[in-house]
């Protein structure tokens, strides 16, 4: 990499050398600055050939230099007479101005180590192109070595130098003497021009008269650079010591035959003894062959033959060359048109450049990038002609590469961009411009498209033109892509929506809503929903076009993966604007159908978007609920563990005090219990105990469940009678307490201190309805273990108003319970105990044989007395006394608090009890045995 840079260096410098010693001291580089050695040209390829620059107005030449070096082998008389040939030559140039000769826009100064003068851009000279090298830098440059004429370019350019000549003889009266490839040069456009002035020869007669050209004879002594090139010169020169116009002819014809023969002329001579090799070519040209020419095109085979004969006066004349088929090529013409474009009128031109995209096609890229771009952006001066040429160059802007538009196009359109007048012309070339929008956007920089093409578009929306609006409108999604989104969001999008609002032509309206539908993809979600659909219901118009536009638009949103509508904009803005509009009378049958579909569709999305997120929420919900109840269970059931045992003792020790004394005492202590609780709270236990309350209160608020009738069963005839079933029950029960073990501390029990026998059980009794089976409730129900079921201390049970509160107990299983039934009817299960009568024959197994069970409707047809008389023993019965008592209390208890209202026991039926109930130890003996 080193020795590569290295390298490089040294030849810069080298290069950078040559030059400085090139032109040091000359007067050139006063007012040029000097570049790189870009080719040769001139006699034997003597002058060097630079790249330049003018200091003042930074226009480009080129600068022909001589380096005295090149002569340093010769004596100085020699020394002046190439040097004397050479500014002959450069003075005879500078004095002739025609297009086909090389202008000078310098003349030639000379310094102690060159000669110099400047020109117009030169390229190369033609014999460089066709591959004589010399005189070159040694990097010679790609784009000379890989240099190929086309045919057009051959055929032109063999025009021009055959126009050039045609001046020459005609009017100026010269001879140029020395017609080779060394003194054709290239220009930068392509154009084939001639210098090479050293050796012409004007006529010696006066204009008028018929010219004479005095011709010097051959001296073989000179040096190479005083005398003409031998090859191309023809042999009168030598042999006759004559010349005139048909000499420059035959020079003519050896050009073109070396043009085609990649660069080597028809004859080699041998210069030290050109007179011998001038008569044996006198000889050869004398039976020159078509087969000698095969090289050549044959449309110009023939014409060839004839420049090449030995007598001048068959060779064709210039201005008869000019005219020949073989130049009549469509692109030589066209070439050769532009070249006298300043000649023409604008209609001529207008005409001119109305045919040329025709011909464009048919011309190479080099061509009409060097030859036809230059000439047609030189008219952008004229604003009548712009619109006929802007397309022509729009068309070579498309063949060319973004390098190539940067720098030959783009300058020459930026005024173009802006030119407003003439009006009708301004408006052709708005028309031009959106209809190669794409190119522009593609090959121009971002910064100039800020700058002049995005101005150029907001400017044709707002043009008065209604066809401009709606060819703008329509080329506008074609080129969305390339519009970066800030000018696209601030600037073109509140232009077309003004164009729709403020037009009177419902072709722009319609045109700005299809606008709009087809660059939504390039918007966001949010400008769409915020900005375009709320400027939709703003239009005024009503007419099917514009509906189905608001439709489109509509349903582009909608349905776009990267847009969409929400639900709550669908709800709220969209179909209560779209559901008026699908009933608009102008709409016919698959108009509407198309609003309805659509509106079908949105509302689908609605009810299917919406129904999830409830779905959800209710989900959501229920895992909360069940979260929150498990947290309570378990706080319960933590709490009740540590009491269990005293409230177990407590419970069999005060049951039967509680069965006399309505739970007073109970109440007492769970007030003092509720007290040090509150006393005691936590603020977590606090938070829950809020959210019992808050549970509690939506339990009340709850309307009452209603009693189902349940058709009575018909009375049996048999009479009941349960004293010895009652009798029976007690006494197994009082074995089975004083069998049974001391239960764990795990269980549940449900303790009701204020409602006699029936605390054992924690199904509520129903008001309205009670069926009572051996003399027992038959809601009862017994709590079975693992199951816990917090009660509010202030829920009544019996419906009663003094009913005391529950207190919930977690008691283990017992084992000797683990084969009875539960008789508590879960929650789950109310609805079905409500259907049917509860299944009391674990009840009836628990307490005694099984007997025939009495309905209500039995127990209501018999009298007061007969019916209390089941509940009462004959008298002398032993082990009653008391006891019996104790249940006649508890059964009207029962009558007074649960069976008010029932109408299957109304008090009147029943004996009246007892004003007050007595208390009674042996009653109370009674029960303590009973419960142990």
């Amino acid at each position: 990499m080193e020795s590569m840079l290295n390298k490089l260096k040294s030849t810069v410098t080298k290069v950078t050398a040559d030059v400085t010693s090139a032109v040091m001291g000359n007067p050139v580089t006063r007012e040029f600055d000097v570049g790189r050695h870009i080719a040769s040209g001139g006699n034997g390829l003597a002058w060097k050939i630079f790249h330049g620059t003018k200091k003042s107005t930074k226009q480009e030449v080129a600068v022909f230099v001589f380096d005295k070096k090149l002569i340093d082998k010769y004596q100085k008389f020699e020394k002046d007479q190439i040097i004397d040939s050479l500014k002959r030559g450069v003075q005879q140039l500078t004095r002739l101005r025609h297009p086909r000769l090389l202008t000078v826009q310098h003349p030639l100064e000379e310094s102690r180590d060159c000669l110099a003068f400047c020109t117009e851009p030169v390229f190369a000279s033609l014999a460089n192109v066709l591959g004589n090298w010399e005189n070159l830098p040694p990097s010679i440059s790609p784009d000379i070595k890989d240099y190929k004429l086309y045919d057009v370019e051959t055929k032109y350019g063999l025009l021009q130098v055959s126009e050039g000549l045609s001046f020459l003889h005609s009017s100026v009266k010269m001879v140029h003497g020395n017609v080779t490839p060394e003194n054709i040069i290239l220009n930068k456009s392509g154009a084939w021009k001639i210098m090479g002035f050293d050796f012409c020869i004007s006529s010696s007669n006066p204009s008028e008269q018929e010219p004479n050209f005095p011709c010097k004879e051959w001296d073989p002594n000179l040096p190479s650079l005083c005398l003409p090139n031998p090859e191309y010169l023809a042999p009168e020169y030598i042999l006759s010591v004559s010349c005139e116009t048909a000499s420059d002819m035959y020079s003519l014809g050896a050009v073109i035959y070396a043009v085609f023969n990649k660069g080597k002329p028809i004859f080699e001579v041998n210069k030290q003894d050109i007179y011998k090799s001038f008569s044996r070519q006198l000889d050869q040209l004398s039976r020159l062959g078509s087969s000698s020419l095969t090289s050549i095109p044959e449309e110009v085979r023939e014409h060839v033959k004839l420049l090449l004969n030995v007598t001048p006066t068959v060779r064709p004349d210039a201005d008869q060359m000019t005219k020949i088929p073989f130049f009549d090529d469509v692109g030589a013409v066209t070439l050769q048109y532009f070249d006298t474009l300043f000649q023409r009128d604008n209609l001529q031109k207008s005409q001119f450049f109305k045919g040329l995209p025709k011909v464009l096609p048919k011309l190479p890229k080099r061509v009409t990038v060097q030859r036809v771009l230059p000439c047609l952006t030189s008219e952008f001066v004229n604003p009548d002609m712009v619109p006929f040429v802007l397309p022509n160059v729009l068309l070579i802007a498309e063949e060319c590469t973004k390098e190539e538009y940067v720098k030959l196009i783009l300058p020459e359109l930026g005024p173009v961009f802006k030119q407003q007048e003439p009006v009708q012309a301004s408006n052709m070339i708005l028309l031009i411009f959106l209809q190669k929008m794409d190119l522009l956007l593609t090959k121009t920089p971002p910064d100039e498209i800020k700058n002049s093409v995005l101005p150029m578009v907001y400017r044709a929306l707002e043009a008065p033109s209604i066809q401009i609006q709606e060819l703008c409108l329509n080329i506008i999604p074609t080129f969305a892509n390339l519009i970066d989104y800030p000018s696209m969001k601030n600037a073109l999008i509140p232009r077309i929506k003004n164009a729709c609002l403020q037009t009177s032509s419902l072709a722009v309206r319609v045109n700005s809503l299809v606008c709009l539908g087809k660059i939504l993809e390039y918007l966001d979600k949010w400008f769409v929903l915020d900005d375009i659909l709320p400027f939709l219901q703003q239009i005024p118009s009503k007419e099917p076009a514009v509906l189905m536009g608001i439709l489109g638009i509509y349903k582009c949103t909608f349905t776009h993966k990267k847009l969409g509508i929400t639900k709550e904009q669908l709800a709220g803005k969209v179909l209560p604007h779209l559901i008026p509009l699908s009933i608009e009378n102008n709409l016919n049958l698959n108009q509407f159908s198309s609003f309805i579909a659509v509106i079908k569709e949105m509302l689908s999305r609605l009810e299917s978007e919406h129904r999830t997120k409830l779905e959800q929420l209710h989900m959501m919900q229920e895992q909360q609920r069940s979260l929150e109840i498990g947290n309570q269970m378990n706080a319960s059931e933590e709490t009740s563990v540590t009491h269990t045992g005293s409230q177990i003792d407590k419970v069999f020790n005060n049951m039967g005090t509680d069965l006399l004394t309505g739970g007073e005492s109970e109440n007492k202590e769970d007030g003092l219990q509720n007290k040090q609780r509150r006393a005691s709270l936590t603020l977590e236990e606090k938070q829950k105990l809020a959210k019992e309350q808050e549970q509690a209160q939506k339990l009340k608020s709850q309307q009452p469940l209603k009693p189902q009738v349940h058709t009575p069963i018909a009375p049996s005839k048999q009479t009941k009678d349960l004293t010895d079933t009652l009798m029976d029950n007690i006494t197994s029960l009082t074995s089975l307490s004083a069998s049974t073990p001391k239960l764990s501390a795990s269980s549940t029990f449900t303790s009701v201190p204020s409602a006699g026998l029936n605390m054992m059980f924690s199904t509520p009794i129903d008001n309205t309805k009670r069926n009572l089976t051996n003399g027992l409730n038959a809601n009862l129900g017994f709590q079975t273990s693992g199951f816990s079921m917090p009660v509010n201390p202030n829920q009544n049970f019996f419906s009663g108003s003094s009913t005391a509160g529950v207190t919930t107990m977690t008691l283990g299983a017992a084992p000797t319970l683990s084969s009875y039934s539960p008789l508590s009817v879960p929650p789950a299960a109310v609805k079905q105990a409500q259907q049917r009568p509860a299944d009391m024959s674990a009840l009836n197994n628990l307490f005694g044989p099984q007997k025939p069970k009495v309905s209500m409707n039995q127990l209501s047809q018999q009298k007061p007395n007969q019916w209390l008389n089941q509940f009462v023993p004959p008298q002398g019965s032993p082990g009653m006394g008391s006891a019996t008592m104790g249940v006649q209390a508890n059964v009207m208890g029962q009558a007074a608090f649960g069976m008010q209202g029932n109408p299957f026991f109304n008090p009147q039926n029943f004996a009246q009890p007892p004003a007050t109930m007595t208390s009674s130890s042996s009653a109370s003996n009674d029960l303590k045995d009973l419960f142990g």
